[in-house]
């Protein structure tokens, strides 16, 4: 049995996991959704939100956890779990970067930013909130381009602000800690967020143990829950 930690991008929530989570447990393993502080049902005001909250958030999961640990971090979350490796690097089988940014040691969210990219131009800060937005006519075509009607009006109800804070602080990595986990990159083909030139220009940079591949746009979680689950257990395998 593999414990999956799974720990969602950037204005989801826990709830993004619903198709997954009991598809995995139907194969014989645990998985357990991390809610990020200030995202989902999370109370934190956004502006209190910190990456070491979030760090924390995961490593607390982690070391819950029952049997080998695969800790799978999608799209913002690839910051997340990459430094909750750094502080756990032996309690994690494989981490798993679904359509995830891969960073280098002091990167921040922030620097991975494709200036004129579709995401970019998306992107709205509310300062007084202290949260970046998707503009909402963007936001279907974007994250759910290949996801049904029901699954687009199910994002559009949940998803939140995202905490502009924790965008901007930088992960600290070393080769001792984060580089000594085995390291899997899920490609989604039809990503329109973070586009396939910018996943193979992130693993070609950094580098990682093992690559498969969707045919999905940036939510394979809805769009394809059943071949990612196939994925991911064959990753953690």
């Amino acid at each position: 049995m593999t414990t999956f930690v799974l720990v969602h991008g950037a204005y989801h929530g826990a709830w993004c996991w619903h198709e997954v989570v009991p598809r995995l447990a139907d194969r014989g393993h645990e998985a357990v959704p991390v809610e990020l502080p200030a995202h989902g049902i999370d109370t934190t005001p956004p502006d209190a939100a910190t990456m070491a909250d979030y760090v924390a958030a995961v490593t607390a999961a982690i070391d819950e956890a029952d049997g080998e640990v695969a800790l799978v971090g999608h799209s913002m979350a690839g910051m997340v779990v990459s430094a909750a490796a750094e502080a756990r690097p032996d309690a994690v089988g494989t981490l798993v970067y679904l359509t995830a940014y891969l960073p280098a040691d002091g990167d921040a969210m922030f620097d991975h930013r494709v200036p004129g990219s579709p995401i970019s131009r998306a992107f709205v800060r509310d300062e007084d909130a202290g949260v970046g937005r998707v503009e909402r006519d963007a936001l279907a075509d974007l994250f759910y381009a290949d996801c049904s009607p029901a699954q687009v009006a199910l994002a559009r109800s949940l998803v939140r602000g995202e905490p502009l804070g924790p965008l901007a602080e930088p992960v600290a990595l070393t080769d001792a800690g984060h580089g000594s986990v085995r390291r899997v990159f899920v490609r989604c083909t039809e990503d329109r967020v973070i586009t396939p030139e910018k996943q193979a220009a992130m693993v070609d940079a950094r580098g990682v143990d093992a690559e498969y591949e969707l045919p999905a746009s940036h939510s394979p979680f809805l769009s394809m829950p059943e071949r990612l689950v196939e994925t991911l257990a064959d990753a953690a395998a």
